[in-house]
């Protein structure tokens, strides 16, 4: 006899994609300055014999100037040259626990998509640089939940500032735009 279930949910992201006269490199260094260089998997191993107290702190040490700390970096312009593709390509993972229980609070499904991905890519010819990710929401909230969606979309406030920061692009017209067909 067959134990469990299993579920499909189809929903529906908006992917953000924001191309910058800025270089690769340019775009690159001003992220590590924002979220900083070093990985902190530690602020999510072994810490459950920490108080909540003592956590919030560790956590706070180590975010960067944006409010946000790197989890893992994914240079994919290591290997891509393997295979004839000679652009530089960076996957980064980041956020803060802190923001995450805002949304997890209110739905566990929250942590498929907390910390946050990023893809900063060189375009072609090395003319700028292109950043894409999916906007926190549209991956978070997909249920109706009205103090997930608000927690979720400060998180989208927070990732797009971000972004525009080490873009020089100014998303805010484009954002609102999408926030009207929420």
């Amino acid at each position: 006899m067959p134990q469990g279930s299993v579920s499909v949910k189809p929903f529906t992201a908006k992917r953000i994609r924001v191309e910058s006269t800025r270089s690769f490199d340019e775009v690159f260094l001003e992220l590590q300055k924002l979220v900083g260089t070093t990985e902190h998997m530690d602020v999510v191993r072994g810490v459950s014999e920490s108080t909540r107290e003592e956590y919030e702190k560790v956590v706070q040490s180590k975010l960067g100037e944006s409010g946000f700390m790197p989890f893992l970096t994914i240079d994919h312009g290591e290997w891509l040259p393997l295979f004839g593709i000679k652009r530089k390509a960076v996957r980064w993972i980041f956020g803060n626990p802190l923001i995450a229980i805002t949304m997890i609070q209110h739905d566990i499904n929250a942590s498929l998509f907390t910390p946050v991905e990023l893809l900063l890519y060189e375009n072609e010819f090395g003319h700028g640089s292109t950043v894409v990710y999916d906007l926190p929401s549209s991956v978070i909230a997909i249920d109706r939940n009205p103090p997930l969606l608000v927690a979720a979309e400060e998180l989208d406030r927070k990732v797009q500032a971000l972004v525009s920061r080490i873009t020089g692009v100014a998303m805010d017209q484009a954002l609102k735009q999408m926030a009207h067909q929420h």
